[in-house]
């Protein structure tokens, strides 16, 4: 199965890429590599949330805003390449999470993001990762990713 009709499958919506917020580009390929700039929870242009993981936000809670970051991702790379079947394999994932003091469950709030990747590009969804604890993300979100892929 290819990874545009896993997506299909699995009733996922991916939206289009949106207008980047600042002077830079949504996805910026280099040779056979698709840098895809930070994405943030994102729903037709609104932030689903604002706040700070384990203040007001459980852990389950920023996984699922992660996953939304993979979802805004994937519009990107589609927006780049045009389809997903494009995509080797996902190489890299970098998740920040603003967190309040003492929260330490910063790889599962970014295993949200990670998911996505695994469920749509199977084996070569999986990656290298860093999951980081910050104090603050642009507009206040609780978690912004951002990836890099091998492409066709």
């Amino acid at each position: 199965m290819t990874p545009e009709e896993r997506v299909l499958s699995l009733g996922l919506q991916i939206p289009a890429a949106s207008a980047p917020a600042g002077l830079y580009a949504p996805a910026v390929r280099s040779g056979s590599l698709l840098y895809v700039s930070g994405q943030l929870p994102m729903v037709n242009g609104q932030l689903l949330r604002t706040g700070h993981c384990g203040a007001g936000l459980s852990t389950e809670e920023c996984a699922a805003l992660a996953r939304q970051c993979s979802l805004n991702a994937l519009g990107a790379v589609r927006g780049e390449l045009g389809s997903l079947d494009r995509v080797v394999r996902a190489v890299r994932v970098a998740g920040y999470v603003a967190s309040a003091a003492g929260f330490v469950d910063h790889p599962l709030v970014i295993n949200g993001a990670s998911q996505v990747l695994i469920d749509v590009f199977g084996e070569a969804g999986r990656h290298a990762r860093v999951a980081l604890g910050v104090a603050e993300l642009p507009r206040g979100a609780p978690v912004e990713v951002e990836y890099l892929f091998e492409v066709a």
